[in-house]
């Protein structure tokens, strides 16, 4: 079981302006629940007990909300992906642990989808694990998401790279082992650069979800996410 999870939630969120100039991004209700306190109760529900939050664009509004419930890391500055859990790794430990963006929103298909990435996680063959869904039925995608990898018949992951699309997006959540940072730098970093190290050793693998997943990027997504949901 995996029992440590990083919620990532520091970013401005941009492209939601302008809700996200008053509210963090992971905070915004779709049908009356947050984004990030709907992935709190899932991951508490998996048996998940050590919950890292960061946070930085109106951090303070993330830390009053959650309480208890996690250990908050202020960022003075935006680290990224890769650099956040980095920063973290103090306390995520040694064993593998979750890491999920804040903003991200799905529904589980016939099993949990959190308890099927526990269970398809292997140290023996995997730095990452990364959940995937078909591009062709994810909400909230624009003409523009061109999809993120491919998935060969082992379970390995293909990045996009120069292709023109790909069928798979990468979608919000992934388990990682603290092994994958070795000789990572300081600083601000995306996970992405990790991942492709992982990748061209063969070591990056993808399951894809059996359930929604909706990628809440615009207002006009978030619209779509409230009719789906509520």
């Amino acid at each position: 079981m995996i029992r440590s999870a990083m919620i990532l939630a520091a970013g401005r969120g941009e492209r939601m302006r302008p809700l996200t100039d008053s509210t963090p991004k992971p905070l915004i209700p779709v049908a009356g629940r947050s984004m990030l306190e709907r992935s709190l109760d899932r991951l508490q529900r998996t048996g998940v007990q050590n919950i890292v939050v960061n946070v930085h664009h109106l951090g303070s509004q993330i830390a009053d909300r959650l309480g208890g419930r996690v250990r908050i890391i202020r960022e003075d500055h935006l680290l990224e992906t890769g650099g956040s859990v980095r920063n973290a790794l103090p306390l995520l430990g040694n064993a593998p642990f979750f890491v999920l963006n804040g903003d991200g929103l799905w529904r589980d298909g016939p099993e949990s989808m959190m308890g099927r990435l526990a269970a398809a996680w292997n140290p023996d063959r995997m730095d990452a694990l990364l959940l995937l869904h078909p591009r062709a039925t994810a909400y909230g995608c624009e003409e523009k998401d061109r999809g993120d990898y491919y998935l060969e018949p082992d379970g390995r992951v293909r990045h996009r790279g120069t292709a023109e699309t790909a069928p798979y997006m990468f979608a919000s959540v992934s388990v990682c082992d603290s092994r994958l940072f070795n000789g990572s730098p300081e600083g601000p970093f995306s996970l992405l650069k990790l991942w492709t190290r992982a990748e061209q050793a063969g070591r990056l693998q993808g399951l894809v979800h059996d359930g929604d997943w909706f990628h809440v990027g615009t207002p006009s997504a978030l619209a779509e996410a409230e009719r789906v949901l509520g």
